[in-house]
């Protein structure tokens, strides 16, 4: 048997977790089952569109509560605050690419990525090349995109 994957990530976002799983398990499952019970009230199983569409969100909520119940079980809290000027997960970095804007973002594990709250992913390509340099140093960048240069101007 193979080793789980590990989902690093912060206490905030594993306490988010578990507020979204709690919320599946007590709102959502319920909601659904009710919707499937009533749709079979309408006869005909199949030609019954509010029957399908019932079951196939009964499959997408089910399916989630399996991941968030796995990202828990194996998440491993990264510790915010850490001293010194070098990127890790749970820092927040600023970085700038020639003359344009600087970009801040924090580090976190992908279970809690979410770019357009300044949070991404420990296994994007930006984060891979910022990680483990430190402030004043120039790093190349690939992406499926091309590669670019940036300076890391601030690590909090």
């Amino acid at each position: 048997m193979s080793a789980e994957k590990q989902y690093p990530m912060t206490a905030e976002g594993k306490a988010k977790l578990e507020k979204e799983l709690e919320d599946l398990i007590q709102v959502k499952r319920p909601e659904v089952v009710e919707r499937i019970k009533i749709a079979r009230g309408y006869g005909d199983l199949s030609e019954n569109s509010e029957y399908d569409a019932a079951k196939d969100e009964q499959g997408f909520v089910e399916g989630r509560i399996k991941l968030v119940e796995t990202m828990i079980r194996n998440a491993v809290i990264i510790e915010e605050g850490a001293e010194g000027d070098v990127v890790t997960i749970g820092r927040t970095v600023t970085f700038q690419e020639d003359d344009d804007e600087p970009e801040t973002y924090q580090i976190v594990g992908s279970a809690e990525a979410d770019p357009f709250e300044g949070r991404i992913s420990n296994d994007s390509p930006i984060a891979k090349g910022l990680i483990g340099h430190a402030v004043g140093e120039t790093v190349k960048i690939q992406t499926p995109g091309g590669e670019f240069n940036v300076k890391i101007i601030e690590v909090k």
